[in-house]
């Protein structure tokens, strides 16, 4: 009985399907911007969506698969910047990274690729891991360029598009910190990136015959 005289849970109604899973999936995301994801646990999911621990680990069978499931809810689609100008494009792309990673999103994405390890099942459902999403941003950005002459259609292709920010998460692992200063990232575009790309495709120089 609580205060009301009424035996908890009274009057409550009771969720099921779609409405029991936004329930729960609210929760897990409350959970994570309050603690991250070492502060997550079903318990406290549970208590939070008004439910029992039965009812997430039938959705969820681990407490992985649903900090992911909560970490995708939190992130949005962005949309591929459109400065009129390759090299624009690119460092906006790069700088966005730069502050996602170093953000508080950042951090509960670092401790979900940490806690997965190497279980690819749950990487490739991170919007920053799935090759295939990470990729199509950039080839967009990329195919802009070419469009207007600025690189070569040889260059559309998933790993050459991708390797600016390949680097970037090279710097970090090298740092051992989750951000790089700014002319890293200059450096990444105006040394790496827009040379191969603009490269890519171009005739190889033929030996000279004497």
């Amino acid at each position: 009985m609580n205060d009301s005289g009424k035996p908890p849970g009274a009057g409550r109604t009771r969720r099921r399907g779609a409405s029991l899973e936004e329930a729960i999936l609210r929760a897990a995301v409350d959970e994570m911007l309050e603690s991250g994801y070492a502060g997550l646990t079903m318990d406290k999911v549970a208590a939070r969506a008004g439910t029992n621990k039965n009812a997430i680990y039938r959705r969820w069978p681990s407490r992985l698969a649903l900090g992911v499931a909560a970490y995708r809810r939190l992130v949005t689609a962005v949309q591929p910047p459109d400065t009129g100008d390759l090299r624009g494009d690119v460092l906006e792309m790069l700088r966005g990274a730069n502050r996602h990673w170093s953000s508080p999103l950042g951090a509960i994405l670092r401790e979900l690729m940490s806690a997965a390890g190497g279980a690819r099942e749950f990487l490739t459902q991170l919007p920053e891991q799935s090759g295939d999403a990470a990729a199509a941003a950039w080839l967009t950005v990329l195919g802009r360029a070419v469009a207007r002459g600025e690189a070569s259609p040889e260059a559309l292709h998933p790993r050459v598009a991708t390797v600016a920010v390949v680097l970037l998460r090279n710097e970090f692992v090298v740092r051992g910190v989750p951000t790089a200063p700014d002319d890293v990232l200059v450096e990444i575009v105006d040394e790496v990136y827009l040379p191969l790309v603009r490269g890519r495709g171009s005739a190889p120089a033929q030996d000279v015959v004497k």
